[in-house]
């Protein structure tokens, strides 16, 4: 019987943004990486070759912080001539009215637990965003184009997701089905989002899982599009230890 070659899929969260270092609630709002970001997009290079996992495709949001996350790896790897498609369904989740706000300071404002409820709560969005927001993501130029019910006010997880599964059967399932190796550089919720699908995690757990900056987790895909094997999310990393490691560090970032 012949084998089939199974269908790969790289995930990648940008390197660190500079609100990530300053721990402010970014979403929508488009910023750009820090050195260490530059640096951890480059190192994702170094992962991939060593791996000899090479895309062939990538897809990105709109947000400038995933697009050059993805272009300095591509560069790294001698790669920046690869299709590349990018749509605002891959975005970070919309924070609302949290956007901009420091994470920290927040805490101490509502408490832990509400803050726990609106980082992490699969259906509790923050407070929908106010047109003087001074970091009003909605209004620039890149959204120009969609209709005034794509463009959320707020989202929890499950609006996320409800958003980019079609993206994902429609754009980057096809992908996947004519035998390239798809990259997609994305976010922390999104791609939590993805993982939520793809590894099957429950509603209720979805909470506890944290992906870190610039580490790429590797797929093996079935004709079904589904993993061929069942393992924890960050134990797809090419390197799990690391990659448990600064997922710690993201689940404190709120501290």
């Amino acid at each position: 019987m012949t084998s089939v070659t199974p269908a790969i899929l790289i995930l990648l969260r940008h390197g660190q943004s500079q609100w990530n270092a300053s721990n402010q609630f970014t979403g929508w709002y488009d910023c750009d990486l820090t050195p260490q970001g530059e640096a951890e997009a480059q190192r994702t290079a170094q992962w991939l070759t060593q791996a000899n996992v090479l895309p062939d495709v990538i897809h990105t949001s709109l947000q400038t912080r995933a697009i050059r996350t993805a272009e300095l790896a591509l560069a790294q790897l001698g790669r920046s001539w690869i299709p590349a498609k990018r749509h605002w369904r891959l975005n970070e989740r919309h924070y609302g009215n949290l956007t901009g706000l420091d994470k920290a300071k927040t805490r101490q404002k509502y408490g832990d637990e509400q803050l726990l409820a609106w980082r992490r709560g699969y259906r509790t969005p923050p407070p929908p965003i106010a047109d003087d927001n001074p970091w009003n993501p909605n209004f620039d130029a890149r959204y120009a184009n969609l209709t005034p019910d794509q463009i959320p006010q707020s989202e929890c997880l499950a609006d996320v997701v409800a958003r980019l599964m079609p993206y994902w059967y429609d754009a980057i399932v096809p992908d996947l089905q004519a035998g390239h190796t798809v990259m997609v550089s994305a976010h922390g919720n999104s791609l939590r989002a993805l993982a939520m699908h793809l590894d099957q995690i429950p509603e209720d757990e979805i909470a506890g899982l944290n992906i870190p900056t610039g580490m790429p987790l590797v797929y093996e895909l079935s004709q079904k599009m589904m993993p061929l094997e069942a393992k924890a999310t960050l134990a797809r990393s090419l390197d799990p230890v690391a990659a448990t490691k600064a997922a710690e560090a993201v689940a404190k970032q709120a501290g």
